[in-house]
C-alpha cells in the first residue's frame, strides 16, 4: 500500500510538472490598429462631417432668429447627410469604437428630431438646447476617429 502511494505521488508530480511546463506565458497580442484602407475610407467621408460641424453657428443663428423653415431645411439637409456619413464611417472604426460610434449616431438622430419638433412648435429654448447636444454628439464622434485621418483633411 505504501509503495502504491509513492508511485501515485511520483505520477502526480510528473503530471503537475508537465502541465506547468505546457502552460507557459501567453502570446502577446498586439492591440488592433487601423489599416491604410480603413483610414482611406474614413478620410473619404470625413470632410462632410467636418463641414457641417463648421456650420454650427449658422444653425444657432437660424434658431435664434426663429427662421423655422430654414432650421428644418438645415436639419433635413446638411445635418441628415452628416449623420448618414457618420454611419458610413462607423464600420471602418476599430471594433471597440464601433459601439460608441453607433450610440453617438443614435443620440444625434434623437437630438435632431427634438430640434425639428421644437422648430415645428416654434420653441426656441428646446431647439437651442438640442442643437447644442447635437453638435456635442458630432464632436464626440470626431474624437473617436484616428488622428491620421483627422490631420490629413483638416
Amino acid at each position: 500500500m505504501a509503495r502504491q502511494r509513492s508511485i501515485f505521488s511520483i505520477i502526480l508530480v510528473l503530471l503537475a510538472t508537465f502541465l506547468i511546463s505546457c502552460g507557459g506565458p501567453g502570446v502577446a497580442v498586439a492591440p488592433p490598429t487601423y489599416t491604410t484602407d480603413q483610414i482611406a475610407q474614413i478620410q473619404e467621408y470625413l470632410p462632410e462631417v467636418q463641414t457641417v460641424r463648421a456650420r454650427a453657428e449658422e444653425l444657432q443663428n437660424l434658431i435664434e432668429k426663429n427662421e423655422w423653415i430654414k432650421v428644418g431645411n438645415f436639419i433635413h439637409g446638411p445635418m441628415a447627410e452628416a449623420r448618414l456619413t457618420m454611419t458610413y464611417i462607423t464600420p471602418h472604426l476599430l471594433p471597440k469604437d464601433q459601439t460608441a460610434a453607433r450610440q453617438i449616431t443614435k443620440d444625434l438622430l434623437n437630438h435632431l428630431v427634438k430640434v425639428d419638433q421644437a422648430a415645428t412648435n416654434g420653441n426656441s429654448l428646446v431647439a437651442l438646447s438640442n442643437y447644442k447636444a447635437a453638435f456635442t454628439d458630432v464632436d464626440k464622434f470626431l474624437q473617436l476617429l484616428p488622428e491620421g485621418s483627422k490631420q490629413a483633411d483638416s
